[in-house]
């Protein structure tokens, strides 16, 4: 893979998500913010030149993003590689309601250790390291997935809870150069 820069958009603030963990639970963002956002995108790809190609994780927060930049003729593919964390039974459940010995457990083997029985960290980091954009340079994905490209960016050894990057904020954009460095 050639060098290369990608914005990577999060995704607007899903309706419902207040004190949820909600890795693959899939809840509807505003439209209007979803606009927002896309409108927020098309001027970053015209300012840098960029292709008006959008990759977005299938969830619907990320979706609609791109939906709206496909009816302003963009070119607008999915790809499950963008999902979020696969929290298992956790998904939906208040962050309240999550068992604390389960919590416990994830934050004491952080990388290895499956949440919910869903998906690792580890598991993660490899699906993100995995990732091919092909032409498009433009994501739009989850606070997860864009804290594991820090992660593969700027961590070190294995992924630890306390030293684990915070997701950015929402409907914003990060820069992730690829490829990723060697490790």
């Amino acid at each position: 893979m050639t060098a290369s820069l990608l914005l990577a958009w999060r995704h607007p603030r899903a309706e419902g998500a207040e004190g949820r963990c909600i890795g693959r639970t899939d809840l509807p963002v505003d439209r209007r913010r979803a606009k927002r956002l896309a409108h927020r995108i098309r001027a970053a790809a015209r300012r840098r030149g960029l292709p008006r190609i959008v990759v977005t994780s299938p969830l619907q927060r990320s979706v609609v993003v791109g939906r709206i930049l496909a009816r302003w003729g963009w070119v607008h593919r999915l790809d499950v590689a963008l999902g979020e964390l696969d929290f298992g039974r956790w998904d939906g459940l208040r962050w309240n309601d999550v068992p604390r010995a389960e919590f416990d457990a994830w934050c004491a083997a952080f990388g290895s250790h499956a949440p919910g029985g869903g998906e690792s960290v580890d598991a993660l980091l490899l699906r993100v390291r995995a990732f091919d954009p092909g032409s498009a340079r433009i994501l739009v994905t989850h606070g997860g997935w864009l804290s594991a490209a820090a992660w593969l960016q700027h961590g070190s050894g294995a992924p630890l809870s306390d030293r684990w990057p915070p997701a950015p904020k929402h409907a914003t954009c990060n820069e992730v150069p690829l490829p990723w460095p060697l490790r």
